[in-house]
């Protein structure tokens, strides 16, 4: 028996699931294939490499090609740590807004999207809606790639791809990439009274946030490209969140660690950011490893989340534009799985109902009446499809 349920109730059930980054996401993957079957609709699952997660993705209507995709991801933030007033895994209505985990970010446009599916169902469509929801994109959107690689495989190609992340239902044609590295300084160990014969490496980590600051105010003082120039910051910029090291107060440090972050917008090239950071830290290297052989430096880059460019006659962009009447220029710093569809050759345009300042936050929440603006959008594509 097919579920008939509307996309309210959709998004209960969606909350329900704790699908935090660091837990699986299966209970709510079944949930969804089994919502889906009841409609006739097939799914394909892609897995991680543990198992303990999958991607879906799901082809409604006819096998051919020039359709649309309405992508989500389903994994959320922790709770832990935050004062909620109301339980984070129920949703919650109250003053107009829907409060709960993922209803902002990003389980809101997941349910309206998978409430379209009987609708278009209802529909004589020519061209197929298509959903695709990833995993883990909380912690560097790495589950979407196998994703969509393996939709290339098996679905036919869409024309343009939606990704709902909140943007208060405007059309975003571009946003940052990022990278973060992975640092390690290595030092040798002495007691501090004889610190000329150690390598302390927290000073010598400090010498590589003095290589940040300075790139950061060089990158500053750049004159930004005609794209750089739409985001605010329009440069790239580098950022060290969290520093851990050192033994104790006497003693010169052995080990530092920390995360090295690039923000780079649309039109900049991650390329040659990371060439200047190699360059300063293969010469420190070199410099601690004379001083001592135990003493050094590694790094190791995590996945690249890459930019969202401003297409040039998009579909993407072109269809949400006229859905919505919004022809104004909309880009932001963070990332999302939007450019990751853009460079395996979809057109891509972030819109989703919400704003980004309420996800992750406790209490997050969705306005009622966003969520019935996503809903209304997101009929039109389907009739766009007829």
């Amino acid at each position: 028996m097919p579920q008939h349920l509307t996309a309210r109730q959709i998004l209960d059930r969606l909350v329900a699931f704790p699908t935090v980054s660091s837990a699986s996401n299966l209970d709510l993957i079944d949930w969804v294939e089994d919502y889906l079957a009841s409609h006739g609709v097939a799914a394909r699952r892609v897995y991680d490499a543990t198992g303990t997660k999958a991607a879906l993705h799901a082809n409604v209507g006819p096998q051919v090609e020039g359709g649309v995709i309405l992508s989500g991801h389903t994994d959320v933030v922790p709770t832990e740590g935050q004062n909620w007033t109301t339980d984070p895994w129920t949703v919650v209505e109250r003053d107009g807004k829907l409060f709960g985990r993922g209803t902002c970010d990003m389980k809101g446009f997941v349910a309206l999207a998978l409430s379209m599916v009987p609708h278009a169902l209802s529909r004589d469509l020519s061209r197929p809606l298509q959903i695709a929801l990833s995993y883990d994109e909380e912690i560097g959107c790495v589950g979407a790639p196998p994703m969509i690689d393996d939709m290339v495989a098996h679905l036919p190609r869409a024309a343009a791809a939606i990704i709902g992340e909140p943007s208060m239902m405007r059309p975003v044609t571009g946003h940052n990439a990022s990278l973060i590295h992975e640092i390690a300084v290595h030092g040798y160990e002495v007691h501090s009274s004889n610190l000329p014969r150690g390598v302390s490496a927290i000073h010598e980590a400090g010498r590589i946030l003095s290589w940040v600051n300075d790139r950061n105010a060089m990158l500053m003082a750049e004159t930004p490209s005609p794209i750089a120039a739409t985001f605010d910051p329009p440069h790239a910029t580098v950022h060290v969140g969290m520093i851990q090291g050192g033994t104790a107060h006497n003693i010169t440090a052995k080990d530092c660690t920390f995360k090295l972050g690039f923000r780079v917008p649309a039109g900049d090239d991650m390329a040659r950011h990371v060439a200047a950071m190699t360059d300063h830290l293969t010469a420190l290297n070199a410099d601690l490893r004379a001083r001592h052989p135990d003493a050094g430096v590694t790094w190791q880059a995590g996945a690249e989340v890459p930019a969202l460019s401003p297409e040039q006659d998009g579909a993407a962009e072109a269809l949400i534009r006229r859905l919505t009447g919004d022809n104004g220029t909309h880009v932001v710093t963070y990332g999302t799985e939007a450019g990751q569809f853009q460079q395996r050759g979809f057109s891509a345009v972030v819109c989703g109902p919400g704003d980004i300042a309420q996800a992750h936050q406790p209490d997050e929440w969705i306005a009622v009446d966003q969520f019935e603006a996503g809903d209304a959008l997101l009929r039109r594509v389907v009739e766009t499809l007829v």
